[in-house]
């Protein structure tokens, strides 16, 4: 059979999709990604996090039952989060879906006895062979009161180390020079089968791998944060000077009330730490605007916060109100309109400062990885940009490059996103 796996939401979920494909592979199906031409059966692997995941999620599907109707596919089934929360709803309004698989049902859509994604070490990897997503954990124990995914994903199950480096091998034999570990929160990795955090050993256990060049962390929570993990990325160039960590606010009545286990004053030592830890760090966070206890007191607070500590990288969302959380009972109080309102405020801000930031590296040599080549540039990233969410360089086509190599680029323009320069 042709199987289509469509894939929503985060990086998780891709790397879930790429285990899915790999078994079907491996039972001699042809399998393609994001590919809207005839195939016999296309799997929508779905987000449900905030409420445009789920739109977005609902969309997708009904292209797909409309395909269906077409004949241009035979069957269309629903995985991953949407289809967990939701299954019981998502069969009795839409019949058309030839069946809801949750997280504990894979192994019926597989026609297999049994199936854990997070044991499986084999993957058909969807993203340019250059990179690849590396899920060392699953589940959440944090109890922040805004966030469904404890209650969609459960609670924290950590990969073996050996396992997750048998898999980072495989996939440097597969041509990745960049590996992108991920989690829901990377730093409590290992308490629930160590019983201590043990990020630092496996980053140490990752650091020699042949034909690795880049290893970069996503999603750490700050409170208890292993400082160690900090040493290590000193003492191995692989580790790229960047470190992803979602703070979500800074006003104390907002960070109690989102149950976040910090104050103010913690988070801003903890930056000052990992800044001074390591020299020259990028930092990426996320926040979340017009939560409930957030008045526009407090979003002046975090308007100075994101002024003050001059983030690298920096996201904004809405806030987004999600049944069984602890938050879902305090109301949905700031109106859509504010909310909009105030995440345009503190983008506009971050846009200032990514601006600044990007002047600053005019006349400087970059090392860039070449991601693909669109028009009259060659688009790559340097050391302090994970794909898909943050800064873009542009390359001068003067010189042939290769996709997936390094090249020293002379930065000769800045945009508040975007740099230009020319391979030296």
């Amino acid at each position: 059979m042709r199987i289509n796996i469509i894939t929503l939401g985060c990086s998780k979920n891709t790397v879930d999709s790429e285990v899915l494909a790999a078994k079907w592979k491996e039972k001699g199906h042809e399998v393609v990604f994001e590919n809207n031409k005839k195939s016999d059966i296309v799997v929508i692997n779905t987000c449900s996090f905030i409420h445009d995941a789920k739109e977005e999620s609902i969309d997708e599907i009904f292209i797909h039952i409309g395909r269906k109707q077409k004949g241009e596919v035979k069957k269309v089934y629903v995985i991953g989060c949407l289809a967990q929360r939701y299954k019981d709803e998502l069969v009795e309004i839409l019949p058309e879906i030839d069946g809801f698989f949750s997280f504990s049902e894979l192994h019926k859509l597989l026609e297999e006895k049994s199936f854990d994604l997070l044991k499986s070490v084999n993957r058909m990897v969807s993203t340019p062979k250059h990179y690849a997503y590396l899920k060392i954990s699953e589940g959440c124990d944090r109890e922040c009161s805004f966030c469904a995914i404890p209650l969609i994903r459960g609670k924290q199950v950590s990969k073996p180390i050996e396992m997750i480096v048998q898999e980072a091998e495989m996939l440097a034999q597969q041509g990745a020079k960049e590996l992108l570990l991920i989690a829901q929160d990377l730093t409590y990795y290992g308490i629930d089968i160590y019983q201590h955090r043990t990020l630092a050993k496996l980053m140490r256990k990752l650091a020699d791998l042949k034909g690795m060049e880049w290893i970069r962390l996503h999603y750490a929570y700050p409170m208890g944060f292993p400082y160690d993990i900090l040493e290590v990325m000193n003492e191995y160039s692989v580790f790229c000077r960047y470190l992803d960590i979602p703070l979500q606010h800074i006003s104390d009545v907002v960070l109690k009330s989102m149950k976040r286990g910090s104050n103010k004053q913690q988070v801003y030592k903890f930056l000052e730490t990992v800044r001074k830890t390591v020299p020259e760090i990028a930092l990426r966070t996320t926040l979340i605007s017009g939560y409930p206890a957030e008045t526009r007191h407090e979003h002046r607070e975090l308007l100075e916060f994101v002024k003050e500590m001059r983030f690298e990288r920096l996201g904004v969302f809405a806030y987004s109100p999600e049944e069984g959380t602890a938050a879902y009972t305090l109301g949905d109080t700031v109106k859509e309109k504010e909310k909009n309102h105030r995440v345009k405020e503190i983008m506009e801000l971050q846009e200032t400062i990514s601006w600044q930031h990007n002047q600053e590296k005019i006349g400087k040599v970059l090392r860039v990885l070449i991601d693909r080549k669109e028009a009259q540039f060659y688009v790559g990233r340097t050391e302090f940009d994970s794909p898909d969410v943050d800064n873009l360089v542009y390359v001068n086509v003067d010189k042939n490059l290769n996709t997936g190599e390094f090249y020293p680029v002379l930065i000769k323009e800045a945009e508040s996103y975007d740099l230009y320069g020319s391979v030296l």
